[in-house]
């Protein structure tokens, strides 16, 4: 810009500023261009990820699930994520990933164990039906009424008519749940005979796993035709337009957990009305506070 005098005004320095952060900008936007590019190759060719791409897509997805829970909680939304699939396939590791940033407050996990001899009494949706979200909730179950079409009905838990009705009344029931302002969201998680060997495995060997390895799974092993019939039919009869399946690849567990985080943002649209940090004001002084002597206290020992 010139002056009066034909020459060259010098810029201000919040001029210089914003250049400056445009410029920046510029650069990390190249940055994760160039990021993605070779995150995609690497899929292409086959190869896994690298740890410092998984755990940098993993955080920005988190950021984002963090944004969505505000979002649900301002438009008072009734948020239900199902997740199913084969023992081993991912389904744990990928609700920990989903949590681990939310406000538990407003995320609740139900995964729920086999019925009291009362609960088999009830309508078989009813127990579920108790944990369902209220406005500005997101609830998270971990197998659902879908156990009837998968577990019950491959172990004979339950009779053929009782599997025949449910396979009947569980469209209906969902777009009951649907029709009623719920989001729902079902992802069958499909892992390969292999890849789930290997995961049993690894769970023998390592003490802080071998509880996820119940009997039941091990008879799910030895079951794996009939399982993939039940799960075949499943598919059919419950796959409907209000609330489709959706199938997660999971013999890869972090790309498996970033594309389905990345498909839960995707399906539920939303803003970011996360609030900006605050400044923390300078502590009040303790004034005539004196803190009791540390003898008349318990204290935990300092072993490490």
């Amino acid at each position: 810009m010139a002056g009066t005098n034909g020459v060259a005004a010098p810029a201000r320095p919040a001029d210089d500023e914003a250049r400056r952060e445009n410029k920046r900008k510029e650069r990390e936007l190249q940055r994760e261009k160039k990021r993605k590019k070779k995150i995609e190759a690497r899929r292409e060719a086959g190869e896994p990820m690298s740890k410092r791409d998984y755990e940098k897509e993993l955080k920005h997805l988190q950021v984002e699930l963090v944004k969505l829970q505000y979002w649900v909680k301002h438009k008072g939304l009734k948020v239900v994520l199902i997740f199913e699939g084969r023992d081993a396939a991912g389904k744990g590791g990928m609700i920990k990933r989903i949590t681990e940033g939310l406000n538990p407050r407003g995320c609740r996990v139900v995964a729920l164990g086999t019925p009291s001899d009362h609960e088999k009494t009830q309508w078989y949706f009813q127990r579920y039906v108790a944990h369902l979200p209220g406005a500005g909730e997101i609830v998270i179950f971990d197998r659902s009424w879908y156990n009837r079409a998968g577990v019950e009905h491959v172990m004979g838990f339950c009779t053929d008519s009782e599997y025949t009705e449910f396979m009947r009344a569980c469209p209906e029931f969902e777009g009951l749940l649907v029709r009623s302002g719920i989001v729902l969201l079902k992802y069958w998680f499909s892992v390969s005979d292999d890849e789930q060997e290997r995961r049993f495995v690894g769970r023998l060997k390592d003490p802080m796993k071998r509880w996820k390895l119940s009997p039941m799974d091990l008879q799910s092993r030895d079951r794996w035709i009939e399982y993939s019939k039940a799960k075949d039919q499943m598919l059919v009869h419950t796959n409907i337009p209000e609330a489709p399946w959706f199938t997660v690849e999971s013999d890869d567990k972090q790309r498996a957990r970033l594309n389905c985080m990345r498909h839960i943002l995707v399906k539920i649209p939303y803003e970011n009305l996360q609030p900006e940090a605050v400044e923390l004001t300078p502590r009040k002084p303790a004034g005539a506070y004196v803190r009791p002597p540390r003898t008349e206290q318990f204290y935990v020992p300092a072993y490490y």
